[in-house]
């Protein structure tokens, strides 16, 4: 198996995300704050130098890291 680039929380998170859910849906749906969505979510893009949720997901896909 692969190393991933992604925490399993980033992983629920940007799952969470391609299926249409909103920050505050995510939150309840882990059990965590908003703020610490939109941490995940920051920390994946720094990680992968991309600027935007989208393009976040987009280069997650192309990495194998999450799929549709």
């Amino acid at each position: 198996m692969k190393n991933s680039i992604l925490t399993k929380r980033e992983k629920q998170v940007f799952e969470l995300l391609i299926i249409n859910c909103a920050t505050e849906e995510i939150a309840k749906k882990l059990g965590i704050s908003e703020k610490t969505v939109r941490n995940h979510v920051s920390n994946v893009m720094q990680k992968l130098g991309v600027k935007g949720r989208a393009n976040a997901v987009v280069e997650l896909l192309k990495l194998g890291e999450i799929s549709l």
